[in-house]
């Protein structure tokens, strides 16, 4: 025990310190089930935890790629992101249009914002915990604007060309941005919730019919319903343009 204490010290083995720089911190909090499933009560506790303020960025994503050449676009295997990852960028290490640097870096499997988020001493957020960061109403959004009304229309237009650069749409309570209204974003567990996921985790699930919605707490958030569609929908290694993600960080 010393002498692994002695190797810490003398920084032969590293030990990432948490930086919270670029997050807020959530508060602990209540959310409402998706699918109210057998033996749930109706609520789900949300421990605090740290966020970042805004998603991952091109210009970001591009510092960690520099720092670990395996996931370059040319290198990356394909067990671990399909062939349109990156695919907005010129190069291995060449973003080539500045007006997407400070965008939402998108075309990113699950494995890369994985690798991103451990590298920078995070996580990815659970879905519970995205989905309560992201159920905060918005503070910065134009009058009669609220949450809902945000997400259809956001859902009824498709992405434009280029990304908008990141905290452009609004803040919510919470003091994050873009929840919603900008791109998708990963989660940890994200196909671990519908019927016939059997919580298998990143995997393979099979895309969710109609049938779902009979368990669901609230009929009528057609906008949850596809947010969780989606996510079921897809596989570690997919990537796709609009699906980007942001990291989290426990308490100590």
């Amino acid at each position: 025990m010393r002498s692994l204490f002695a190797l810490l010290l003398l920084g032969f083995i590293s030990s990432p310190l948490q930086d919270h720089s670029g997050m807020i911190k959530i508060p602990a909090g209540e959310l409402r089930p998706f699918l109210l499933l057998a033996g749930q009560n109706g609520r789900i506790k949300v421990h605090s935890f740290y966020l970042d303020i805004h998603a991952v960025t091109n210009d970001e994503f591009l510092q960690f790629v520099k720092a670990n050449p395996r996931w370059k676009r040319s290198g990356v295997s394909r067990a671990f992101a399909d062939s349109n990852y990156l695919k907005q960028w010129a190069g291995d290490i060449e973003i080539g249009d500045d007006r997407i640097r400070n965008s939402p870096v998108t075309n990113i499997s699950w494995f890369a914002a994985n690798a991103y988020c451990k590298w920078k001493g995070k996580r990815l957020p659970t879905m519970d915990e995205w989905e309560y960061a992201a159920g905060a109403p918005p503070v910065n959004a134009k009058r009669g604007r609220d949450l809902s009304r945000i997400i259809l229309e956001w859902y009824d237009h498709p992405n434009p060309a280029v990304l908008p650069v990141v905290g452009s749409t609004y803040k919510n309570r919470f003091g994050v941005y873009d929840m919603h209204g900008l791109i998708w974003e990963w989660v940890e567990d994200f196909n671990s919730v519908m019927p016939g996921s059997e919580n298998r985790g990143p995997g393979g699930n099979p895309f969710v019919c109609g049938a779902g919605a009979l368990g669901t707490a609230n009929k009528e958030d057609y906008a949850a319903y596809m947010r969780y569609a989606f996510r079921e929908s897809l596989q570690a290694a997919y990537t796709v343009g609009g699906l980007g993600f942001r990291c989290a960080q426990d308490i100590e």
